[in-house]
């Protein structure tokens, strides 16, 4: 399929290819319909609707972004954005659905049916005297709603692959920045100096290794080389932001790649500081489960199936917890060890990024139930199987014997409990028990009943 697809970008000689590809006025390259492979029944009927009722209304608009380069990659891309010469303002002016936001820079959310499209104004060039920008110490833009051009908003994108756009005019493809080539070589190439772009905003440093594990792509040795030096520039970045940004580069079908990018790029300890010391102390099981973790979450990304954010963030911090249990374990006793290292690792992962509670709550729960499930005797099994995030916390466990914790066999016990009828699990409690009499329940002592209270006592 990609042979394919690279065929069709370099179909032809070289000289029917000059001479189909002609350039606009501003030197932009525009690839006609013939000589690209976008189709217009791939796009969202959403946003073919917005540019048409924009240009309607008299203003320019293209499909732009991932979007034009998932489409031209073959893929089939589940959101589309739509840039245009019309202000935000405007752009609510027209459509009565529309939402403005975004603080720095804003954009425009139109919803149409189910969909919504992101509609921006083309970006102008910077002017630090400029009431509409504004940028900090370390060149990090905090404001930055300075319109212009179709051309100026092309090098104003992050990477090359992503100024292309589609024009439903005459269904061109235009390219300000050559990432047509780009493309064909698969390189992720930064538009302009990679370290100014790096320092007005860091998350695209953050962008640069998901595209690139997303895309397959090789960054290219400019655009990677200064992500080490500049990678405590993401410190900047509200935690807010950040736990978003964590989350696309673990959430888009790609987390095993990227999370090794991560790694090879010294990016964990920015971000992940906890499990970054302990991974770097030696914990090879910790970075086992975190790539069983991944791959896992890459399954489900792709055949569609839900993932959530507490699952991932488990697995992240469970390095983390393991180096402050055992550190606290030999001061206090196991059950506050075990309590008050989680509190530590959460406390910590709260300076990086933000974790809601949403998140934050059910992922101590898979941890705690990690304590639990070797507790099996007596009526412990049958109580935490019906714990609410018993599936979760199974799943967890058998990460962990995959990883290469020894465990005693507990994963393979605890799927056989669950598929087993009543008389079964209580045979299988009697076994445990009998292979364990140390840790048979003793019978409990019952407490001495209070003296009743003489008449007229005070109680």
């Amino acid at each position: 399929m990609l042979k394919r697809l690279l065929n069709l970008f370099t179909s032809g000689t070289k000289d029917s290819a000059k001479a189909s590809i002609s350039r606009n006025s501003d030197g932009a390259a525009i690839i006609p319909r013939d000589q690209h492979t976008i189709s217009r029944k791939n796009i969202s009927s959403a946003a073919i609707k917005i540019i048409k009722q924009l240009e309607d209304a008299g203003f320019a608009a293209y499909l732009v972004g991932g979007g034009v380069r998932d489409l031209l990659l073959g893929g089939h891309p589940k959101d589309f954005d739509v840039a245009t010469n019309a202000t935000p303002d405007e752009v609510k002016r027209i459509f009565r659905s529309a939402r403005i936001v975004g603080r720095r820079f804003q954009i425009v959310h139109v919803r149409m049916g189910r969909e919504v499209i992101e509609v921006t104004t083309f970006r102008g060039h910077h002017d630090d005297s400029s009431q509409h920008a504004a940028r900090s110490e370390d060149g990090m833009l905090l404001r930055d709603n300075v319109y212009g051009t179709l051309e100026t908003d092309a090098m104003r994108r992050d990477f090359t692959v992503n100024a292309l756009y589609y024009t439903l005019k005459d269904f061109s493809v235009i390219d300000y920045c050559d990432g047509m080539s780009d493309l064909k070589t698969r390189t992720l190439r930064m538009i302009g100096d990679p370290a100014t772009r790096y320092k007005e905003d860091p998350v695209r440093i953050l962008r640069a290794l998901r595209f690139a594990a997303k895309l397959g792509f090789t960054l290219e040795p400019n655009t990677a080389k200064p992500i080490r030096e500049l990678g405590g520039l993401l410190l900047n970045v509200s935690d807010a932001r950040l736990f978003e940004e964590v989350l696309k580069l673990f959430l888009n079908g790609s987390a095993t790649a990227t999370f090794a990018l991560m790694r090879d790029y010294d990016l964990l300890v920015h971000l992940l500081p906890g499990t970054d010391k302990a991974l770097k102390a030696g914990d090879e099981v910790g970075a086992n489960l975190i790539e069983q973790c991944m791959i896992n979450t890459d399954k489900r990304v792709r055949s569609g199936k839900t993932v959530t954010p507490a699952f991932i963030y488990a697995a992240l911090l469970w390095p983390a917890l393991q180096q402050q249990f055992k550190v606290l374990s030999s001061q206090m006793p196991h059950t506050q060890a075990w309590s008050q290292a989680a509190q530590n690792t959460v406390n910590l992962q709260l300076t990086r990024t933000a974790v809601p509670k949403r998140f934050l709550i059910p992922m101590r729960e898979i941890w705690d139930l990690q304590q639990r499930l070797p507790s099996r005797l007596g009526m412990r099994a049958l109580r935490t199987l019906d714990h609410p995030r018993f599936r979760a916390a199974y799943d967890f466990l058998l990460m962990r014997e995959a990883a290469g914790e020894a465990l005693d066999g507990l994963g393979v016990w605890w799927t056989n409990y669950q598929t087993a009828n009543d008389e079964e699990r209580e045979e299988m409690v009697k076994n445990l028990a009998k292979q364990s009499p140390k840790s048979a329940s003793k019978p409990r002592r019952r407490r001495p009943r209070k003296p009743a209270a003489a008449p007229g006592g005070n109680e």
